[in-house]
């Protein structure tokens, strides 16, 4: 894949914004030393031909925008200036940003395209990351948003603080996104690593985004991202079978049924658009077993959290208390919808924390503020459903069930023959019905009227 066009900060910031939007925000400009802190002889010679060069006086330009019609702090990387670097200087406007981001309750948005720290202010350029880290831990304490566009491209430490600490990251096609930039790879490292695609792929990134399409897909992220609401999301109207079940076993069948309506088709019917959160940030995603993200139902924004009908991989889980954790610090309620056979239980599983995943996210669900509702749409097997499911919120479709095991290891721990888990499903009452009796759940959705 080709790399993509490299365009200079305000043409980066033309590409994302409303037009005739976009204001430069003041900030303290200090006066450096001669060559730099450390008098590195050629460095004002350096800038002053990057400044010639780019039409900058720094390797960032902050200001305010709107994009998509919703407001916003911009950080915009100018690539061209000495590599995109920070220095003390550059940490100067970003404090400056995220400070007047908090001044006027703003999202912030780092459109990143940087080779790191400047080697010409040696470690007074390395803490500026440091500086970063602390705006950045500030503004998520004041409960504001940060979505990250990553160019190219995005290395060292800009990527590990503006990119990778944002709640949400978008990636340009092709960009080279890694820690280590190409000229600091062990030799034999494969470069396909360092790519957008593989960092989405690896959990890292949320999507990746063909320019025409940004401001779009940016806009749509602010907008969901900026409106909290303190009521509970409703659950879904139910759309498969509309009949309880008369037995366990019934009950059983009717959610295995391959012609079940799954998540995807709940999420259809329930938003008018939505987002997609990918990825634990833990270097996994479970995009097959666990869909995550905001989305937009009847002009306010909620939250969700979906499985697929597959067992539920530790990264999977791992996302949705990415999600559910990013929802709660931004007051959006969240929706869950709860069908799996169970978590997935085997080695490379283990190896993956499959029990530390599922801990935290019980944690997550039992500590969270903002309101969670969920609905059992298919199989709710076990704890891997269970860790999902709301504490006192919880409804259920006609063509679900929910159980402490499926029927069929039920009666093998029971020593029961093969044949006997039919009875076995009745014994363990997990018809809709039964779970309403139990208090278990709240209630059955019906179909729209």
């Amino acid at each position: 894949m080709s790399r993509p066009e490299r365009l200079s900060a305000r043409q980066f910031l033309d590409l994302v914004t409303d037009p005739g939007t976009f204001a430069g925000i003041p900030h303290r400009e200090r006066r450096p030393a001669p060559d730099g802190p450390l008098g590195w002889q050629g460095y004002d010679a350096s800038r002053a031909r990057a400044a010639e060069r780019t039409g900058e006086r720094e390797s960032v330009v902050v200001g305010t925008a709107r994009v998509g019609g919703t407001a916003a702090v911009l950080i915009a990387f100018e690539f061209g200036y000495l590599g995109g670097s920070l220095g003390e200087r550059t940490g100067d406007r970003l404090e400056a940003a995220y400070a007047h981001a908090r001044a006027h309750r703003l999202p912030v948005v780092p459109l990143i395209a940087t080779g790191g720290s400047r080697m010409q202010e040696g470690m007074l350029a390395l803490t500026q990351l440091q500086r970063v880290a602390r705006q950045s831990a500030l503004t998520r304490e004041a409960r504001l948003p940060q979505v990250a566009v990553v160019r190219d491209p995005t290395t060292g430490g800009g990527w590990a603080t503006l990119g990778a600490g944002a709640d949400v990251i978008l990636a340009l096609p092709g960009a080279q996104v890694g820690f280590a930039g190409s000229r600091v790879r062990p030799p034999d490292a494969d470069p396909a690593a360092y790519t957008a695609e593989a960092q989405l792929a690896a959990g890292a990134a949320d999507a990746v985004v063909p320019p025409a399409e940004l401001r779009d897909c940016l806009g749509l992220w602010l907008r969901l991202l900026t409106r909290p609401a303190p009521e509970p999301a409703e659950p879904p109207a139910a759309l498969g079978r509309t009949g309880l079940p008369g037995t366990g076993w019934v009950a059983v069948q009717h959610a295995r049924d391959p012609r079940r309506p799954r998540a995807g088709a709940y999420l259809d019917a329930y938003f008018t658009r939505r987002a997609a959160l990918v990825g634990d940030r833990c270097g996994g995603a479970d995009p097959d077993g666990m869909l995550c993200g905001f989305g937009e139902r009847d002009g306010r924004t909620v939250a969700f959290a979906a499985q697929t009908g597959t067992a539920t991989r530790p990264a999977g889980f791992r996302t949705a208390a990415r999600l559910i954790r990013l929802a709660d610090r931004l007051g959006i309620p969240v929706l869950t919808l709860v069908d799996t056979p169970g978590a997935a239980n085997d080695a490379e599983a283990e190896r993956q924390g499959a029990g530390a995943a599922i801990a935290d996210l019980f944690g997550v669900l039992a500590a969270a503020r903002t309101p969670v509702t969920t609905l059992v749409i298919g199989e709710g097997g076990s704890g891997g459903a269970l860790a999902l499911a709301a504490p006192g919120n919880t409804w259920a479709t006609p063509d679900s069930y929910f159980s402490v095991i499926a029927p069929e290891p039920a009666a093998a721990i029971l020593k029961r023959p093969p044949e006997a888990a039919e009875a076995t499903a009745d014994h363990l009452r997990i018809r809709p019905q039964d779970l309403v009796e139990l208090g278990v759940i709240r209630g059955i959705v019906t179909a729209a009227p």
